[in-house]
């Protein structure tokens, strides 16, 4: 509590000094009395349960300790908070109490023994009780004078409670009048409001402009501590009968019976309250509930326990705030259990493939949770990254019963999957292959946990982000037509892919005022923004790879692809012939994965080249698209991660499709070559390896590129040079057996003239 709570020292309790002790109580009860105010009569809570129980056990702890330090305004002596301002106040005949809590199995056994001892009875006597769900909502006490209702009131304090009897008449659990009651009864009880209620009035707020609720209880509460009945009226609220106040008569003699002729009058009451022969029956309710919270369609935070023997309860008493014969056992307030209803994946807007989870919703924390992340496919097959096994091997499956997890702001996650409630019918979920947006391909790199869409420009979710990149200074950088007025003109339709950018004076162009009559333009700025259009029709080469933002092509990834190979056709002719040896590689890197997952469970070594050799050899592709995409990987600078998303992007129909109209509409400037007239080394491809001593390798790249050369980073038939310093291994050993031309650092100064 220490790193979260600043009211807390952190110190153990049994090593604060009297000061401490003094200096956290009055901090303690400081914030526990406006965590009150603001739970109870703002209905605004401003921390957690969780926090607040935890909080409220250290105040407990360090009184216990230094009972003299205990103070007047002492936590452990409030009930709920002082009625709110605007309601009339109502003196409770019988004292509103609130409940102690367990929190743990032990706690309730330790509850069942404490009665055992206070009241004599050894381990064999018989000690019955109630167990009955715990309704997250506002208590309310109802008083009947000769049947008739006459008077409605909250909590409050537990002493004086607000007078809400005009909003109490329009819930209709609420009866005006019953029959066989006693001359006085108070009935007390809980309001509440269910889920699909819930749900509702939000949307509703929402569609007025008005203020939405965080959770049902909220809206129940706020809903019956309106000034005006007519609005609560119009809310959906509900109301279980579990306990009474003043009585002029007893109305049984077991809590079971008491609740039964409660229901008899025509109150509605739970009907999950059962009743227990001692504490493991009480515990084995207590995990039948749980297992069906999520679908109540009503909050529950626990589960109350009572002793069923109304004459005991009498005997047992009260403590200041708490009965002695009762004790509320709560669930862990940021755990739930509920029903994954469907799983779904979302595109984000650089194409990574998000899977959620689609929940029956469930309070956690305080927050209604429909929704919950569930990370990627790795996690979904109940694996880490590396293929070791999580949550003991459990895969997640739609229609399953899972257990949901929110700390803090945190997003919800899933935390458990509960076998026992699997469907007979139940499938392995199948991640899908291809975007649910655009179909394109969704391909995973090889260490990276998350599945990506190769659509890009094409992609629905990806289009706006493209299309700002596209513009962007290091590409077309149009002057004018900046992110903001993407954005405008996206959502406007007139701008889908950046094609029509280049097709916008055609289509509004001869009625400019469409354009310039448009907020924040004007004539001016319209024809200035076709202008800088119509200037970038001519595009260099690696603006324009750059521009379509495909991933791992950076600024210099383009600069290398457009001086490899010179125009955008022999780049797409290089592209669309390596693609069969681009999904090969591919198959060999998934092999070499599972190859790595196998050895690590057997406790082998993996055996990664051969399995990627085995692969490429078992079925091969032509030579051709071998070679165009050895060629591609031994450019310098791109390797086999940018070749991959370069050949699956541009490869994509749609996306190739898309790419082809704004070529179409552009004229691309080859690459700058400047080469000096009857360059030894023009138009030949070199590779350099091994150590030079004359220069860096970048001085050596830069000065054969210059002179017209291509530098790749591997060796193939399409070699013309292979420069060997000390040092130099397989791909000297590579070009000889090739017999491509091999030489020294000095032989190609030579060569080059020094």
């Amino acid at each position: 509590m220490s790193e979260t709570n600043p009211e807390t020292s952190g110190k153990p309790v049994a090593d604060l000094t009297e000061a401490e002790a003094r200096e956290e109580l009055a901090a303690l009860a400081e914030r526990l009395g406006a965590a009150n105010r603001a739970y109870h009569t703002k209905d605004a809570p401003e921390i957690s349960d969780a926090e607040y129980d935890a909080l409220k056990r250290r105040n407990a702890e360090i009184e216990a300790r230094f009972p003299e330090l205990k103070r007047d305004d002492s936590p452990s002596e409030q009930v709920g908070a002082e009625p709110a301002e605007g309601f009339s106040k109502v003196r409770h005949r019988v004292r509103m109490m609130s409940l102690s809590n367990a929190f743990g199995d032990d706690d309730v056994r330790d509850f069942d023994a404490s009665l055992r001892r206070y009241l004599g009875l050894g381990a064999e006597k018989a000690l019955a009780y109630t167990a009955e769900p715990k309704i997250d909502g506002l208590s309310l006490s109802l008083r009947y004078e000769g049947g008739v209702l006459v008077q409605a009131a909250t909590r409050g304090d537990g002493a004086v409670g607000e007078n809400v009897t005009q909003n109490a008449r329009t819930i209709s659990d609420i009866p005006e009048r019953v029959e066989g009651a006693p001359e006085v009864m108070e009935v007390r009880g809980e309001v509440y409001m269910s889920h699909a209620d819930f749900e509702a009035l939000n949307e509703r707020q929402e569609a007025r402009g008005g203020k939405t609720f965080a959770n049902p209880r909220n809206a129940a509460a706020g809903s019956l501590r309106q000034l005006d009945s007519k609005i609560t009226a119009s809310r959906p609220l509900k109301f279980f009968a579990y306990s009474w106040g003043e009585l002029s008569e007893p109305l049984a003699e077991t809590q079971m019976k008491a609740i039964a002729r409660l229901d008899d009058m025509g109150f509605s009451t739970n009907p999950l309250t059962v009743r227990c022969e001692g504490p493991q029956e009480m515990l084995d309710h207590y995990a039948k509930i749980e297992a069906q919270r999520a679908t109540l369609g009503y909050d529950i935070d626990g589960v109350v326990y009572k002793v069923d023997d109304l004459g005991l309860q009498e005997r047992l008493g009260f403590r200041s705030t708490t009965p002695r014969w009762a004790i509320a056992h709560k669930f862990p307030a940021e755990l739930a259990w509920t029903r994954l209803e469907k799983i779904e994946i979302q595109v984000g807007r650089t194409g990574a493939l998000s899977p959620v989870a689609r929940l029956t919703p469930v309070t956690v924390g305080g927050v209604v949770v429909s929704n919950a992340t569930l990370h990627n496919e790795d996690y979904i097959a109940g694996r880490d990254a590396s293929g070791n096994p999580i949550r003991e091997g459990r895969d997640i499956r739609e229609g399953d019963w899972v257990q949901v997890y929110r700390a803090g702001d945190v997003i919800p996650k899933i935390a458990d999957v509960d076998l026992s409630k699997r469907p007979d019918d139940s499938e392995p979920y199948a991640f899908p292959q291809n975007c649910p947006e655009c179909e394109s391909e969704a391909i995973r790199e090889e260490g990276d946990a998350v599945r990506r869409c190769t659509g890009g420009l094409v992609c629905p979710a990806q289009a706006v982000e493209k299309l700002k990149h596209f513009v962007s200074r290091a590409a077309f950088d149009i002057e004018g037509l900046g992110a903001k007025q993407v954005e405008q003109f996206y959502r406007d339709g007139w701008i889908k892919e950046p094609a029509d950018i280049f097709a916008l004076q055609e289509r509004y162009g001869s009625g400019m005022q469409q354009v310039k009559n448009r907020e924040g333009w004007g004539e001016k700025s319209a024809e200035n923004l076709f202008a800088a259009i119509e200037e970038r029709r001519t595009i260099p080469l690696e603006r324009l790879i750059f521009a379509l933002g495909i991933r791992h092509v950076g600024e210099v990834a383009a600069k290398d692809l457009a001086r490899h190979f010179g125009t955008w056709e022999a780049l797409t002719t290089a592209v669309d012939t390596a693609r069969p040896a681009e999904r090969r590689y591919r198959e060999a890197e998934d092999a070499v994965v599972e190859e790595r997952r196998a050895a690590a469970e057997e406790g082998r070594r993996a055996s990664l080249t051969a399995t990627r050799n085995k692969v490429w050899e078992e079925d091969p592709v032509a030579a051709e698209a071998r070679a165009a995409w050895d060629d591609l990987v031994g450019i310098d600078g791109i390797g086999a991660t940018v070749a991959m998303s370069l050949v699956a992007t541009l490869t994509q129909e749609t996306e190739r499709a898309s790419v082809d109209r704004l070529v179409e509409k552009l004229t691309v400037e080859e690459a700058e070559r400047v080469a000096a007239e009857g360059s030894p080394v023009a138009g030949k491809t070199v590779v350099f390896t091994g150590s030079l001593e004359r220069m860096t390798r970048a001085e050596a790249k830069a000065r054969a590129e210059s002179l017209g050369a291509k530098v790749s980073g591997s060796v193939s038939g399409k070699t013309d040079i292979v420069v060997a310093g000390p040092g130099a291994g397989s791909k000297e050993k590579k070009a000889r057996e090739l017999g491509v031309e091999v030489m020294d650092e000095d032989g190609w100064l030579a060569l080059i003239g020094g």
